[in-house]
C-alpha cells in the first residue's frame, strides 16, 4: 500500500498533467492561461475573514508552510473553515469563535523539553500556553518549522488533536530545542 507521502504528490502529479495535456485548443485561443477569477478550493463558512498577524516568512517557512497549507481539511472537529485576512497564506481558520492556525512561528517562550505544558498528540509535541485566558495557545516543538493553534479557553483540544496528524505528515521531525532565555 502506497503511503501517503508518496500517494499526494502522485496524485498532485496526475491532476498537473490531465490539466495541461487534457484541454481544448479553444482554451488557448487567447493565447493566455484560463480565467480562474472567483474559484476556490472548495466551500468556506459564510463567516467574516478572520484578521490575522502572521510573522515575517523565513526561508524555512517559505519551503515548508506550503506542503502543510495544501493539506489542510474545509472541515475539523465539526467547524468549517473560514476566510483569514493576513499577510501570508500560512494562516488558516475554522469555526466561529475562530482556532486559528498560523504556520511559521517563533519557538515558544517558556518551552522547556520535557516540561509540564507540553502534551505528545498523534506524533506531534505541543507546548500549551494558558496564561491568556480568551485562548489557549498551542505551538508546535518538534517540527520543522512552528505551527501556531490559537483555540478559544471556552473549547477543547479537539482541532489541535485532530491537526496533529495532517502535521506530522506534512512537516519533517526535528529534535525538541528549548526556547531560548528571554
Amino acid at each position: 500500500m502506497l503511503s501517503t507521502a508518496v500517494l499526494v504528490p502522485l496524485v498532485v502529479v496526475l491532476l498537473v498533467l490531465v490539466n495541461v495535456l487534457g484541454r481544448d485548443e479553444a482554451d488557448d485561443a487567447d493565447g493566455g492561461p484560463a480565467d480562474i477569477s472567483g474559484a476556490t478550493t472548495g466551500p468556506r463558512g459564510n463567516l467574516p475573514p478572520v484578521p490575522v498577524d502572521t510573522p515575517d516568512v523565513t526561508p524555512a517557512a517559505e519551503l515548508a508552510c506550503p506542503v502543510l497549507m495544501s493539506q489542510l481539511p474545509l472541515e475539523v472537529a465539526g467547524e468549517t473553515s473560514r476566510q483569514v485576512d493576513s499577510d501570508t497564506l500560512n494562516a488558516y481558520a475554522w469555526g466561529e469563535p475562530p482556532v486559528v492556525l498560523v504556520c511559521g512561528v517563533a519557538p515558544p517562550a517558556g518551552f522547556v523539553v520535557g516540561g509540564p505544558q507540553t502534551f505528545a498528540v498523534s506524533g506531534v509535541e505541543w507546548f500549551v500556553d494558558t496564561t491568556d485566558p480568551a485562548f489557549f495557545v498551542w505551538t508546535t516543538v518538534d517540527r520543522i518549522v512552528p505551527v501556531e493553534v490559537r483555540v478559544p479557553s471556552t473549547s477543547d483540544s479537539a482541532i489541535p488533536t485532530a491537526l496533529s496528524p495532517v502535521i506530522a505528515g506534512a512537516l519533517p521531525y526535528v529534535e525538541p530545542v528549548p526556547a531560548p532565555a528571554e
